[in-house]
């Protein structure tokens, strides 16, 4: 029972999903609205990414001593001269690392 569940759900997750894709025309929308979507990954990642950052477990504020904050501005620093995503992911990675596990 609990596979068959698991399985109409994720048949129905991929439906609806897809349907958005594949059933919707193109044209339907005007430029100006597509180029406004267009900004939507940019504006839900920063939403996702700094509570992850400035918070700690309880939900306050970190200290300016915390090694996620300092992995986030090398981050933050390296995506804006290297325009890598994945540069940009291992560099502030490693700083967080290198802060934890060193200092």
């Amino acid at each position: 029972m609990t596979w068959t569940s698991i399985f109409i759900a994720g048949f129905i997750t991929y439906l609806t999903r897809m349907a958005m894709i594949t059933l919707i025309d193109k044209n339907v929308f005007n430029e100006n609205f597509r180029k406004i979507l267009a900004y939507v990954p940019s504006v839900v990642f920063p939403s996702i990414i700094f509570p992850g950052v400035l918070l700690n477990d309880y939900g306050m504020l970190v200290t300016i001593t915390d090694p996620k904050i300092y992995g986030a501005l090398t981050a933050i620093f390296v995506g804006y001269f290297s325009r890598n995503v994945i540069l940009t992911i291992i560099s502030g990675l490693t700083s967080y690392w290198i802060i934890i596990f060193v200092f």
